[in-house]
């Protein structure tokens, strides 16, 4: 009997060198929160830095065996974009579809494009390039601008990072991330993992929403120029009244969100 492409998807992602490629992915992203946690330190003493993935990526092709470490994140991130993709199509059948469903299928497919995105960034410094985020931003916004209702498109894609925010801090705080994980950290281990995910996820909620503001405020002043990503709106943060002290709980939450991947590359449940 001819196997369907669903379960012929199914056996892929749960070959255990998927699993593996997806784990490293998690670890790598966890070393690239943790750098980015570094450079926000860097931007609140008033020194440089870019505090996004693009500059944190540019430290790891800077330190020692550099471009090694960078090929691994290309393909552990790769290895996350197809397993999400896959996870996508298996997890969920179409005779049960529900608005649960529907909705756990669109946020695997969200991630897959995410870490694919990643993958290429990565891959763009592995090779010896290199991307400027802001720059990169403040192009789409000015894309986006210049469509047919472009300030409203501009401004609804600042509500949707908002809304990707606001579930990041419903993520930590409720503790939803648990279910992410399966139960093999032991104790002591475990309760650890579960504060660094609670604060780490709170943390990056609050970044991620700053940047849908900036977003919002480039559609109502019309200048692409004030959407700059995570590095914009670090640094409008460390302009304004106690800018420094909430840079480095920032940052200490980013640390957070670090050590929280870098768990979940052993106890993901895949």
């Amino acid at each position: 009997m001819t196997r369907s492409a669903e379960q012929v998807a199914d056996d892929i992602g749960d070959h255990p060198a998927l699993e593996s490629l997806a784990r490293a992915g998690y670890a790598v992203n966890g070393l690239l929160h943790v750098l980015i946690a570094a450079i926000v330190l860097r931007i609140a003493v008033g020194q440089g830095g870019e505090a996004d993935q693009a500059g944190a990526l540019q430290a790891v092709a800077q330190a020692p065996l550099g471009g090694v470490m960078l090929w691994i994140g290309v393909v552990g991130y790769t290895g996350l974009a197809i397993w999400q993709l896959l996870d996508a199509v298996t997890g969920y059948r179409p005779g049960a579809a529900t608005v649960g469903s529907v909705a756990d299928r669109a946020k695997d497919l969200g991630k897959a494009g995410v870490y694919a995105v990643l993958a290429w960034t990565t891959w763009k410094f592995a090779s010896g390039g290199s991307t400027d985020s802001g720059k990169t931003t403040a192009d789409f916004t000015t894309t986006l601008m210049s469509a047919p209702a472009g300030q409203v498109l501009v401004g609804t894609v600042g509500l949707a990072v908002v809304g990707v925010g606001g579930f990041h801090v419903w993520k930590g705080a409720s503790r939803a991330f648990l279910d992410d994980l399966d139960d093999n950290a032991p104790g002591k281990l475990g309760r650890l993992v579960e504060g660094a995910g609670l604060v780490g996820y709170v943390a990056k909620g609050v970044a991620l929403s700053i940047v849908g503001a900036l977003f919002g405020w480039a559609a109502w002043t019309t200048d692409p120029k004030d959407a700059t990503g995570l590095d914009g709106a670090v640094r409008s943060v460390a302009d304004e009244p106690f800018g420094t002290t909430i840079l480095v709980v920032i940052a200490v939450g980013f640390v957070a969100f670090g050590l929280y991947s870098m768990a979940r590359a052993k106890y993901a449940a895949l």
